[in-house]
């Protein structure tokens, strides 16, 4: 494969969620996965600081656009009609890579600590990326939080349906996510 041949950060991710799976966060080296990405370990470490950074590959971009989309609501929308807005914006981009590696990702994940960890590290950075955008948009900060958290667990929530579903390019994330969305509204408001 050449050298700066395109795609090299998903190729990467893609060799490493392989590898991950096949024989193990531990047992899986970095030069394993640039051989399998069909790069050098340089152009690994350009990509990544290390193996476990895979895990999170796009959770900046990820935490943008839910920052924006929710930024970009309407002014009259309620903090979970802005957490919706920010939903569907991230959902932009969960691609046809993201679909496919879910499941794979998932076992990954489950067979190591270390894994569970840097996941759970995720979830905390997207539940904030949502409540300062709340609270950039003059939301109390306890609702804002509130909403950030609903969101994160229906982004959560929808993506393991979407991933999981039929794969016939007839729905996108975003259905998923926002109708996990409205689930927990209804659920929180039988709370009492």
């Amino acid at each position: 494969m050449a050298r700066w041949e395109p795609g090299a950060r998903e190729r990467l991710v893609v060799a490493a969620v392989d590898l991950f799976t096949e024989q193990g966060y531990d047992a899986t080296t970095v030069a394993q996965i640039a051989e399998r990405a069909g790069v050098t370990k340089s152009t690994f470490f350009r990509h990544f600081p290390d193996k476990r950074e895979l895990l999170v590959a796009g959770q900046e971009t990820l935490s943008r656009l839910l920052a924006e989309g929710i930024a970009e609501a309407p002014a009259d929308a309620s903090p979970l009609e802005a957490v919706a807005a920010g939903l569907e914006r991230a959902s932009s981009a969960m691609g046809p890579m993201s679909r496919e590696i879910a499941p794979r990702l998932k076992a990954a994940v489950a067979a190591s600590a270390e894994l569970q960890e840097r996941d759970a590290l995720k979830s905390v950075s997207l539940a904030a990326a949502m409540t300062n955008a709340l609270v950039a948009r003059g939301v109390p900060d306890p609702t804002a939080a509130l909403a950030g958290e609903l969101g994160l667990l229906a982004f959560k929530r929808g993506y393991a349906q979407w991933s999981e579903s039929e794969r016939d390019g007839k729905d996108d994330l975003a259905e998923y996510s926002l109708a996990a969305l409205d689930e927990l509204r209804t659920a929180s408001a039988s709370l009492g």
